[in-house]
C-alpha cells in the first residue's frame, strides 16, 4: 500500500532534487551508498545512544536517498540489473541496522530485554522474507505475496521508535515488534506456499 500510494507522492517531491543532482553529476550508485551509510549511521550510533527520536530522524532523511537513486536513474536512462541489484542488496543493510540497532540500545540502556528479543526476531524473520522472495525467483518462479512488505515494516518500526524517543510508552513499540514478527512469520509461509503451488504444477527450470 505504501509503495502505491506514497511513492507517487515522494517522486514528485524529490524529483526537483534528483535533476539537480544529475546536473551536478553525481552517480545514482553514489546516492545509494551515502543513503545506506546515513541509515545505518543513524541507526547503529544514535540508537545505542539512546537517540530513538533523533536518530529516527536521521534515518528518515537518508532513507529517501531510495527514492532519489530511482528518479536519478530513470533520467539518465541507467535503470538496469547492477543499480537493481545494489539498490537491493543495501536495502537490506540499512533494515538490518535499524533492528540492530534497536536490539543494542534495549539489551544495554534501554533495559527491555523484551524489545529487544523481539527486534531480533524482526531483524531475523524480516532477512527470511527477503531471502524467500529472492530465492524462488532465482528458480524462475515468484512470490510476491505476502501482509509485510519491506517499506510497511520500515515506516511502522521507524515511528514507533520515534515516538519512544519522545516519550510514550515503552510498550507501544513491543506491540507493534510483535506485530510486525508476527506479520513476517505469516509473509513467509505464504510465500513458501506459493512457491510450493508453483512447484507442484511443474513452474520449475530445467534441472530441477
Amino acid at each position: 500500500m505504501l509503495n502505491k500510494y506514497a511513492r507517487a507522492l515522494f517522486a514528485a517531491i524529490f524529483t526537483p532534487v534528483a535533476a539537480l543532482l544529475v546536473r551536478l553529476k553525481v552517480s545514482p550508485d553514489a546516492v545509494t551508498i551515502i543513503g545506506t551509510l546515513g541509515v545505518a549511521g543513524g541507526a547503529l550510533i544514535g540508537y545505542p545512544m539512546g537517540q530513538l527520536f533523533w536518530g529516527t530522524v536521521v534515518i528518515t532523511v537518508f532513507v529517501f536517498s531510495d527514492i532519489v537513486d530511482g528518479l536519478m536513474a530513470r533520467m539518465l536512462d541507467r535503470s538496469g540489473k547492477w543499480g537493481a541489484f545494489l539498490d537491493s542488496t543495501l536495502d537490506r543493510v540499512g533494515d538490518g541496522a535499524v533492528f540492530a540497532g534497536i536490539v543494542i540500545w534495549f539489551y544495554t540502556g534501554g533495559h527491555n530485554t523484551f524489545i529487544a528479543a523481539m527486534a531480533l526476531a524482526c531483524l531475523v524473520l524480516g532477512s527470511i522474507v527477503s531471502y524467500a522472495k529472492a530465492r524462488a525467483e532465482g528458480l524462475g518462479m515468484t512470490a510476491n505475496v505476502g501482509i509485510a512488505e519491506r517499506s510497511d515494516r520500515l515506516v511502522v518500526v521507524l515511528v514507533a521508535t520515534g515516538l519512544v524517543g519522545l516519550g510514550i510508552p515503552q510498550a507501544v513499540l513491543a506491540v507493534v515488534l510483535v506485530l510486525l514478527a508476527i506479520a513476517s512469520l505469516v509473509t513467509i509461509v505464504q510465500r513458501v506456499a506459493t512457491v510450493r503451488r508453483q512447484a507442484l504444477n511443474g513452474n520449475l527450470p530445467a534441472g530441477r
